[in-house]
């Protein structure tokens, strides 16, 4: 997952040289990335489906087929259309989908008194990529030029994701699957989730997922361009995203545990409380030092975001649809950071300002903590109702 991922991240370290060799505006900088995650979005369905019918090694080999032309492709583009369609199609949507899904499923299929920290476990491969790849590259990046750096991604990922993937050959076992037990504030699943019909709540969660990534994708896409344009350099910027997304891996395997104790939906409020102050912080502080530690504080804050709404789905919802409508919501998750990185750097082109920026993820953010304070004030006023019905 680590490897497989890197195109998540390497895309944002690149976008000033990119913005630069191509002459065009941030926004269309940031499409390479908004295209990538949409791809990325699609393209786990379709790997997650091939991975349920002939196992985890294949959908891996065509991901590292996939990923490793896809970088090479991106080196050799003439214009930001064939790099953009370079991201999308063979980077995101059939090489980095590979790593995500159906390892996070396949996981999930070995494990079973501690399948939630197992899944934690893998899901932060994730994250890990965007501690390991960012330095990493943007160290080739200025002593040999961006497109030779994907080049030299595309050989290296290629043939190690391919090479990983051949040891993965072997099928899960058959498992007789638990029930999973209640966290305090969890609900038992049932037709009304929240009190609210199943399209009803489906439809809020979906919204929430896309509101908290766009807010969340401002400071991972944009934090290496905002650190060139405050004068402290790209490098600097990539150690922001770096600590970043390292803290994002704690806070990842401490959310499964959160989880555990005070349920999903009280997890995602948490989260979206804690990212709402993490981004008001980026505003009155731009010094080097305070960017290190409030993008820290960021990282800390977010990661357990995303995992919450499976578990909010699990917990809520019938069991018998929890694959299909946990795949939609993380889908709407990843729709939501594509159009909040081409959102920022379009705010960006009108403004001329981050802060704009920093403010429209703010307001974006509060639509998900709206979300979740009324689905868990429903869930308080449900729990009344239903002691006076059993008793």
């Amino acid at each position: 997952m680590t490897i497989g991922s890197s195109g998540m991240y390497v895309v944002s370290v690149v976008l000033p040289a990119v913005q630069a060799e191509f002459g065009i505006a941030r926004a269309d900088a940031s499409l390479p990335y908004t295209l990538l995650m949409i791809g990325f979005g699609i393209g786990g369905m379709f790997m997650g489906r091939l991975a349920d019918r002939f196992g985890v090694m294949w959908p891996l080999l065509l991901g590292a087929l996939c990923l490793g032309i896809g970088y090479v492709a991106c080196a050799l583009s003439g214009g930001i259309v064939a790099f953009t369609l370079a991201q999308a199609v063979l980077v995101g949507m059939f090489g980095s989908a590979a790593a995500f899904a159906p390892l996070v499923a396949d996981t999930s299929l070995w494990f079973v008194k501690r399948r939630g920290i197992a899944v934690a476990v893998c899901a932060s491969g994730n994250y890990l990529a965007g501690a390991v790849w960012p330095p990493i590259v943007q160290h080739f990046v200025e002593l040999v030029g961006w497109r030779q750096t994907y080049f030299g991604l595309g050989i290296f990922c290629g043939l190690t994701m391919a090479a990983l993937a051949l040891l993965m050959r072997p099928r899960p076992p058959d498992v007789q699957p638990d029930a999973p037990a209640s966290a305090p504030g969890a609900a038992a699943p049932d037709a009304r989730p929240f009190g609210l019909s199943l399209g009803t709540a489906q439809g809020l969660l979906c919204i929430s997922g896309v509101a908290c990534c766009v807010a969340m994708a401002m400071p991972q896409v944009h934090i290496v361009a905002y650190c060139s344009d405050l004068g402290f350099g790209a490098a600097r910027g990539a150690q922001m995203l770096s600590l970043m997304l390292a803290c994002g891996i704690v806070s990842r395997l401490v959310s499964g545990f959160v989880c555990d104790r005070i349920g999903g939906l009280r997890t995602l409020l948490l989260g979206a409380a804690l990212q709402c102050i993490a981004l008001m912080l980026f505003l009155p502080f731009d010094g080097l030092v305070s960017l290190f530690v409030v993008s820290a504080l960021f990282g800390l804050f977010q990661g357990g975001i995303v995992p919450s709404y499976a578990i909010i789905v699990r917990e809520h919802f019938p069991p018998a649809e929890a694959g299909a409508r946990v795949g939609t919501v993380l889908m709407c998750t990843l729709f939501g950071m594509a159009l909040g990185g081409w959102m920022s750097g379009k705010v960006f082109d009108l403004t001329g300002s981050y802060h704009a920026a920093f403010v429209n993820g703010i307001a974006w953010n509060l639509v998900t903590l709206s979300i979740a304070a009324m689905l868990w004030w429903r869930t308080r006023q449900e729990r009344p109702a239903l002691r006076s019905l059993s008793s």
